[in-house]
């Protein structure tokens, strides 16, 4: 825990981090944000209400900070405990959650039940003809259950001199009860509490869609360390200690694979929808599902700093990140509020005074002006589908560092990609193997494989890689030879072979036949790799990068989620750009670009075409991603700096959750849209209703909590929305790349 001293008292200045449940208030966690701030012993004090965190320095005891906290009618979850070792306690979800638990976790609930109940007693007692005593005692123990909170807080926004609508229910309840209409009191409350704790329910589950994470990573693992096997705590484990990893066992911690071979499920880190597979070197992540096989992974990262821990860091930060509606919205309460409460006061004091009016039906009117005009559910219109759509993101692989990204994500126009890594798959395959008149695929990819397996070049680890799938060994070879720019040299049972491009064997003197075999291959897509010995070829291998499985679907959903323009910026040869861009179907390619030239590119794009984003692997385009409206990196798993430089990071590498990004950002734009125009339009046609005469205070209190809670509903459909736009064959599983067989 980070450690100062107090410039004032000389004393430690210790950093906490609590969790605050039933924080479904932004006035409210302003005020405790204020009241805390203003305690002598506290240095400074930062509440993000999209996470429900608080966050304190302070040279104090920390059980004062909880009391406080809890003062103010919110319940605590400290977080750094040490059995986690992640700084985040997993959520509480009720799936598997004991019904006594429940409740003792959530009393507010409890309380509200209890309410409800006693109401529903009243009114049944009434209906039945016994002397009134008995109903309005029924209706007092109403109001008492669920006026608990509500009187609690209230006194404590007294105590710390502010106004809130805590405050204005009390008042109208203890109003109510003076004028002996205690159903309308008991009513009040019910439904101001009901919908306090629903709205505080909701809340909770939102901010709990990215702390779900938590559970998916074991608390313990079995560990070899200094040569003995034990069972350890996740906060235990070290960078250098071995993970024994059974079948069907979560992976513990980030590591590489030492030995074993195995597939993982990912969908919790890069949101794919199929198990990948792991071989010795490969990297691991915590929280992902190991297949049927044994692996050993060396540890790379401890809990605190691992791929799982860094998603749910920079998933919160993002949550409290301001978008511009949400600011536009907290200006406009911040004027709203003042102009309302000075309207109520003119309510109750100018009928009477200038019109000699009845005071006590223009002072009713008033408190319903009050109740009415709190601007809850405008204030939390917009936070509310922020967090929602960032943390369902996050749940498919998708990191969206801000609202104001998924805002601009909504707005996109146009969408530029690099091609090698992005589009493609980054590495070259096998595409075709030919041998020459008189030989067999067998025999020259034999061959191949053998004088190749000296070399480091990308072309060679190709035909590596398909020699192994189809079960051929290499031979032993001596007398290796790399000539750069043109191929290999080895001999091999005492005969010399080549390996190389056609410049290479155009040096030499080749036979008539081989020369019409050359030309044949210009007729084939692909680079050449041509194997032979003295003056004659044995075979050619034709060498290509794979567009991704899903690319084109992909760009004909861009198309259909409104993208008018869609570019690729490249440093390939023209060719080979070409090439990709023709199957694509994109509009225009850039090719031979250096990362000035692409950086140059996307301000001519944008200056065209308006809001544009940048996809690449968050590394050689970094430029590019950084001047893009909305910078996109791909395959960000593990990847420290693709994850600092994009807006927007896919953690694995699927082409799919990109119009899910710009449909995500729609639906977003839209759900904010709607949940702003709803709660102004409430508030106006309730005002309206309010001077006419046809409203009551228990009326003002269920449109209040009941906009309050319909706008939080809504937000929280970004949840779930999107799915995956993507649809047409090659979805997540084609194995047909529009290539020549293998």
């Amino acid at each position: 825990m980070p450690q100062a001293q107090s410039l004032h008292t000389g004393k430690r200045i210790k950093t906490d981090s609590l969790r605050l449940c039933g924080l479904d208030c932004a006035d409210c966690a302003a005020k405790l944000e204020k009241t805390l701030a203003r305690m002598p012993g506290v240095e400074s004090v930062c509440i993000n209400f999209g996470t429900g965190k608080l966050i304190v320095e302070h040279t104090l005891s920390l059980d004062i900070i909880i009391s406080l906290v809890k003062e103010a009618g919110y319940t605590v979850d400290k977080e750094d405990f040490p059995d986690s070792g992640y700084g985040l306690q997993p959520a509480h979800t009720s799936g598997d959650e004991p019904l006594q638990n429940f409740f003792l976790r959530r009393p507010k609930m409890l309380l509200t039940l209890l309410s409800g109940a006693f109401l529903t007693l009243g009114l049944l007692l009434s209906l039945v003809g016994l002397p009134g005593i008995i109903s309005e005692t029924a209706y007092l123990l109403a109001i008492l259950a669920g006026g608990y909170y509500i009187a609690r807080n209230a006194l404590y926004a007294l105590r710390s001199l502010s106004l809130d609508m805590n405050i204005l229910m009390t008042l109208a309840v203890i109003g109510a009860g003076a004028i002996g209409e205690w159903l309308e009191g008991a009513t009040l409350v019910f439904l101001f509490s009901l919908g306090s704790a629903l709205q505080s329910r909701t809340m909770d589950k939102a901010r709990d869609s990215i702390r779900s994470l938590v559970a998916l990573s074991p608390k313990e693992a079995l560990v070899r360390r200094n040569g003995l096997e034990s069972s350890l705590s996740v906060a235990e484990i070290r960078t250098g200690d071995t993970l024994l990893v059974r079948p069907g066992e979560r992976i513990a911690m980030d590591g590489y694979v030492q030995s074993g071979f195995s597939s993982v499920n990912q969908s919790p880190i890069t949101g794919e929808s199929l198990p990948v597979e792991k071989n010795a070197g490969d990297m691991v992540y915590a929280g992902t599902v190991n297949g049927h096989g044994f692996i050993e992974v060396m540890v790379t990262r401890t809990a605190k700093d691992n791929t799982l821990a860094r998603i749910i860091k920079l998933v919160e930060e993002a949550q409290a990140q301001r978008a511009p509606s949400q600011q536009f919205v907290d200006i406009f309460a911040r004027i709203y509020t003042p102009l309302i409460i000075t309207g109520a006061v003119l309510t109750a004091a100018l009928p009477p005074l200038i019109f000699s009016q009845p005071f006590v039906p223009w002072f009713e009117r008033a408190l319903i002006l009050l109740v009415i005009s709190c601007p809850c559910a405008l204030v939390i219109s917009t936070p509310v589908s922020i967090v929602a759509a960032i943390g369902g993101a996050a749940r498919k692989g998708v990191l969206i560092k801000g609202g104001a990204y998924l805002e601009e994500a909504g707005a996109l126009k146009a969408v530029a990609f690099d091609k090698t890594g992005t589009l493609t798959t980054g590495r070259p395959e096998v595409m075709e193997i030919i041998p020459a008149p008189g030989h067999a695929q067998e025999e020259l990819l034999e061959i191949a494989a053998t004088i190749e397996r000296r070399s480091e070049h990308p072309l060679a680890a190709a035909i590596q890689r398909v020699a192994k799938d189809r079960g051929i060994r290499p031979q032993e070879c001596s007398g290796f030879q790399s000539l750069p720019g043109r191929g290999v040299v080895a001999e091999c049972a005492g005969k010399l072979y080549y390996a190389g491009n056609r410049k290479f064997f155009k040096e030499k003197e080749i036979s008539p036949e081989s020369a019409g075999f050359l030309q044949d291959l210009e007729k084939r897509d692909g680079t050449p790799v041509l194997v032979g010995s003295c003056d004659k070829i044995i075979g050619a291998l034709m060498v290509a990068e794979k567009i991704r499985h899903n690319a084109v679907e992909t760009v004909e959903s861009l198309r259909r989620t409104g993208i008018n323009k869609i570019v690729i910026l490249t440093g390939d040869n023209p060719g080979a750009a070409a090439k990709v861009a023709d199957q694509l179907g994109v509009d225009e390619v850039y090719s031979g670009l250096l990362p000035e030239d692409k950086l140059r590119a996307v301000h001519s794009l944008m200056k065209k075409h308006g809001k544009l984003a940048m996809v690449g692997d968050g590394v050689n385009d970094s430029p590019a991603l950084a001047a893009a409206t909305v910078g996109i990196a791909m395959g960000a798993a593990g990847t420290d700096s693709a994850l600092e430089t994009a807006d927007i990071a896919l953690m694995g590498d699927d082409l799919a959750n990109l119009p899910y990004i710009i449909g995500l950002g729609r639906s977003t734009l839209r759900i904010i849209k709607q949940n702003t125009v709803f709660s102004v339009l409430v508030k106006g046609v309730f005002i309206a209703l309010t001077f006419a005469g046809f409203t009551s205070l228990w009326m003002a209190v269920f449109a209040d909590t009941g906009a309050t809670l319909l706008v939080v509903l809504n937000g929280m459909r970004l949840l779930k929305a999107g799915g995956n736009p993507v649809k047409g064959k090659g979805l997540a599983y084609t194995t047909d790349y529009s290539y020549g067989k293998v």
